[in-house]
C-alpha cells in the first residue's frame, strides 16, 4: 500500500485532530503517502482531498474539533454517490481509508467496501462512548470533564438557593456521559435511554429527600431518555412538588469542543497508529479499539449491530452515594 487517505465525519469530538497527526507521522513513517478528505464523504464525492505530511499536523493535537471537517452526506447514502466517492479515489490513487467517526461513519464505510472494495479500518472518534469494541471512544473523556465543569458550577448555586437543577446532557442512545456526571457530580438522580426510569420514581425520590430536609438537588437527564429532555421532566416534577424551585441547564455542544484531555490524546494517538497499521496488515471493516488496555480490532458489523451495556453497578454507585 502506498497511498492511503483519513477522513472525519459525523459529530466533532476532542482528540479527532491527535488522531489525524497519529495517522499522518505513522504513514510518514512507513513510508506511505497520505491524504485529508475534506468534510468526510461530502468532500469523498468532490474529491476534496489535501496531501498532508509530517508538518501539516504540526501543533495540532492539543487543538479541539477536526482540521478536516465533517460533514453528513445525504448523496453518499445512494449508489450513484458513492460510485462518485470511488471515481475520485481512484483518480487520486487512494488504496485505503482511515475513517474517524462513529456508527453511521461505520456503517457507510461497509457498505461502500462491499459495494467497491476500497478497504477501510476505523478509529472511534465520538463524545457518546457508546460504540461496540472498545472501552472508551475518542472525545469521550473530555466531554465527560467538560460537562462535570459545568455540574460543579451548578451545585454552588443549587445549593445557595435552595434549588433542585436538571442539568441535560449528551447522550442520544447512551447513558455513558450522565453517569460518570452523575457520580462524580454527586447528583441525587440519573436518567439515562438505558434504565427508563420514570419521572414518577424521580418524584417519589426528590419528595423523599425534601421530607430529610435535603433543600438542593441536582438530576442529570441523557438528552435521549424516555421520558423526555430535562425541560419535559422539570415540568412534570414542578406540578407535583410545587415548592420545590426547579431550574433547567441544558450542557448542549460545548461537551463537543475544547482542547482534549491528555486521555483522549493517549487514545487518539493509540488508535490513529492502529489504523494506519491495520491497512498495512491487510485489515478491512474493522475499527480500532481499546478493551483492558489492549488494542484489539472488532469488525464494523458487530461494532454497528451490538449494544455497548452500560455497567450496573454504576447505577447501584449514584443510588448509594445519592443517600
Amino acid at each position: 500500500m502506498k497511498r492511503i487517505a483519513v477522513f472525519t465525519s459525523g459529530g466533532d469530538s476532542p482528540g479527532m485532530n491527535a488522531a489525524i497527526r497519529a495517522v499522518v507521522r505513522t504513514a510518514t513513517y512507513h513510508g506511505i503517502e497520505v491524504y485529508g478528505i475534506m468534510r468526510g464523504y461530502s468532500g469523498m464525492i468532490k474529491g476534496e482531498f489535501v496531501r498532508l505530511d509530517s508538518a501539516s499536523v504540526s501543533n495540532t493535537v492539543q487543538k479541539g474539533g477536526t482540521i478536516l471537517k465533517s460533514a453528513r452526506s445525504q448523496k453518499f447514502m445512494t449508489r450513484e454517490g458513492r460510485q462518485q466517492a470511488f471515481d475520485q479515489l481512484v483518480n487520486n490513487g487512494i488504496e485505503g481509508l482511515v475513517a474517524i467517526g462513529g456508527n453511521g461513519t461505520f456503517t457507510g464505510a461497509m457498505i461502500f467496501e462491499e459495494e467497491f472494495g476500497i478497504p477501510t479500518v476505523g478509529a472511534p472518534g465520538t463524545i457518546d462512548n457508546d460504540l461496540y469494541g472498545t472501552d472508551y471512544t475518542i472525545g469521550y473523556d473530555t466531554a465527560v470533564n467538560t460537562a462535570l465543569e459545568c455540574i460543579d458550577k451548578i451545585r454552588d448555586t443549587a445549593d445557595s438557593h435552595d434549588r433542585c437543577f436538571f442539568v441535560e446532557v449528551m447522550g442520544r442512545d447512551s447513558g455513558y456521559i450522565a453517569i460518570p456526571c452523575a457520580i462524580g457530580g454527586g447528583a441525587e438522580i440519573v436518567m439515562i435511554p438505558e434504565t427508563q426510569m420514570s419521572t414518577d420514581v424521580v418524584i417519589d425520590t426528590l419528595q423523599a429527600g425534601w421530607q430529610r430536609s435535603k433543600t438542593s438537588f441536582i438530576v442529570i437527564v441523557a438528552e435521549g431518555d424516555e421520558p423526555g429532555n430535562a425541560t419535559q421532566v422539570a415540568t412534570r416534577v414542578k406540578e407535583a412538588i410545587p415548592q420545590l424551585d426547579t431550574r433547567v441547564t441544558i450542557v448542549g455542544h460545548i461537551q463537543r469542543g475544547g482542547s482534549p484531555t491528555a486521555a483522549d490524546r493517549l487514545l487518539a494517538s493509540q488508535l490513529g497508529i492502529a489504523a494506519v497499521e491495520g491497512l498495512m496488515n491487510g485489515m478491512r471493516n474493522v475499527m480500532a479499539g481499546i478493551i483492558d488496555k489492549k488494542l484489539v480490532y472488532t469488525p464494523f458489523t458487530d461494532t454497528i449491530n451490538k449494544k455497548k451495556l452500560i455497567n450496573q453497578s454504576f447505577m447501584r454507585m449514584v443510588e448509594i452515594l445519592s443517600v
